[in-house]
């Protein structure tokens, strides 16, 4: 959906977000898509997490790599860093709400202050967040990265964890992902 001219697109991480993000389509002028599963996934966001248009926001600081994530992967980065932190390594974790208008600024500070960037999605990595993400840091910073999602395949239907699972959408393989991405030259 964002190769669509003026198309806005918007993936929620909670039911909260998903509201916020609903309200703000509705006030956007033009064309919005909204992302969202039909699995119930945690709450993490409150009523007063900001939501703007085109902004990110760090969910956690950390300085040794981010993960940008979006939709029901912010909960699993989130996991994910905590493994990571267990292990001494601090992860900072950014929910990208919105892949387009993209957050250049969060991204190339995040690119600047960790050194290594690790985005997580349950989409295809080609043309969605990752794909996203790496044109900014092309053009305005480039960083060692790496892109979790679906490697090129069609999707399944089938239980939602077991499917995560089979895609290596979860914590455990994100956080093995972000070791193998520290382990790049810089």
């Amino acid at each position: 959906m964002r190769v669509l001219p003026n198309m806005k697109v918007l993936v929620p991480c909670d039911a909260l977000e998903t509201y916020k993000a609903i309200l703000c389509a509705a006030e956007t002028p033009g064309p919005v898509f909204i992302r969202f599963g039909r699995e119930a996934v945690p709450t993490i966001t409150t009523p007063e997490t900001p939501f703007r248009l085109g902004k990110a926001e760090v969910f956690r600081e950390g300085s040794d790599l981010s993960i940008v994530a979006c939709g029901l992967m912010v909960h699993a980065s989130l996991e994910a860093a905590e493994i990571l932190a267990a292990q001494g390594i601090q992860a900072r974790v950014i929910n990208l709400h919105t892949i387009k208008p993209i957050d250049v600024e969060t991204l190339v500070k995040a690119a600047e202050e960790t050194k290594f960037i690790l985005t997580v999605e349950e989409h295809q990595v080609q043309g969605g967040l990752g794909s996203a993400v790496a044109e900014v840091l092309g053009e305005h910073r480039p960083t060692p990265m790496k892109r979790v999602g679906i490697l090129d395949t069609f999707g399944e239907s089938g239980d939602s964890e077991e499917l995560l699972r089979k895609y290596g959408l979860h914590p455990e393989a994100i956080a093995q992902a972000a070791l193998e991405l520290l382990k790049r030259p810089q």
